[in-house]
């Protein structure tokens, strides 16, 4: 299946559809970019396969979908260090390079689709943690990933499966 996402004309804003729904999403604050690179804060146009499912046991209930789903623990990271061999995957904290921290006060995180962005294998600089996740209050602009209610979220994730594809376009059709 096919999930679209459209940029709106308003910045770092867009929609998400999918066969039996479609929602409000916040995209990149850098708008979305078909040259992504670590740091610029875009999200990168193209074909992101849907990859895993991780969310936070203390705040969710593990999530009703077809991917495989595993639940995040405090010491759980995301190396964003092109440096390191670990860039663009999970790391386990206290981590020697640089890193996000999954398991966040915000709760932006507590529900997480890993997209398959620039692992298969990770370039060094080409962008790292892009993920499907909870939208920030008044829909803040992400850093790079996409993101939902939480309740369009868990809609989505009852949708989906293996195989599953999140097709970002560069422009509003």
């Amino acid at each position: 299946m096919e999930i679209v996402v459209n940029p709106s004309d308003a910045p770092a804003s867009g929609t998400i559809a999918w066969p039996k729904g479609e929602a409000r999403c916040a995209l990149g604050r850098a708008g979305v970019s078909a040259a992504k690179r670590e740091g610029d804060g875009a999200t990168p146009a193209g074909d992101l396969p849907l990859r895993y499912v991780f969310y936070r046991p203390d705040r969710e209930t593990r999530p009703a979908t077809r991917l495989a789903v595993q639940a995040i623990a405090p010491e759980d990271g995301w190396c964003d260090d092109p440096a390191r061999p670990e860039y663009n995957s999970l790391v386990r904290r206290p981590f020697p390079g640089r890193h996000e921290t999954l398991w966040r006060a915000d709760g932006l995180y507590d529900l997480i689709v890993v997209l398959g962005w620039n692992d298969a294998p990770a370039v060094p600089g080409q962008g790292s943690a892009i993920f499907l996740h909870v939208a920030a209050r008044g829909w803040a602009p992400t850093e790079g990933c996409v993101a939902l209610a939480h309740a369009d979220l868990v809609r989505l994730l009852a949708a989906v499966g293996p195989g599953d594809r999140l097709i970002v376009n560069l422009r509003r059709p």
